[in-house]
């Protein structure tokens, strides 16, 4: 078994397990509770199968699903941002992608901040709309959408920065 397909699926059942054990219980203020699950969608690699990508986004979004009992919302958003990944690369990165030269694991540079923020928001913004499914609830799908993204964004880089390879 290939090291990168062995390291993703380690990386795919700890978040997993995390979102589901840990960050399904943190509620902050009542509305904004954090998604790190995301993160695997985001650290895939980006050399590697699209359709892999696709597959894993949809089963994780699934997965969780099936544990927060929401009726798709977080399968369809998983599987929209895993298909807009690479434009949210080419607008992060530029030039760069096209090489294929990125590590989101590195330092964290404006690039790599652009293109996690980018990601959650648009990720957040289509669960909310789709939980939410009412006009008159648009505000309140935006609220969400502001704070969870926040949340989320501060324990996805403090989670990049614990769980960060040494380099040797």
């Amino acid at each position: 078994m290939n090291s990168t397909i062995l390291f993703n699926t380690i990386r795919f059942v700890l978040l997993i397990a995390a979102q589901v054990i840990i960050f399904n219980n943190i509620n902050l203020f009542g509305f904004a509770n954090p998604l790190p699950y995301v993160l695997f969608i985001l650290l895939y690699p980006v050399n590697t199968n699209k359709s892999g990508l696709l597959i894993a986004s949809f089963f994780l979004g699934l997965i969780i699903d099936m544990f927060e009992n929401s009726g798709g919302v977080h399968a369809t958003a998983c599987l929209v941002l895993a298909y807009i990944r690479p434009a949210f690369f080419r607008f992060a990165f530029g030039l760069s992608y096209e090489y294929q030269t990125i590590k989101i694991n590195d330092r964290l540079s404006p690039e790599r901040f652009t293109f996690i923020f980018i990601s959650i928001i648009t990720h957040h913004l289509i669960l909310f709309l789709l939980e939410f499914f009412k006009f008159t609830f648009i505000l309140d799908a935006l609220l969400r959408t502001i704070t969870t993204t926040l949340f989320t964004l501060i324990v996805s880089i403090i989670i990049i920065y614990l769980f960060k390879p040494s380099k040797k």
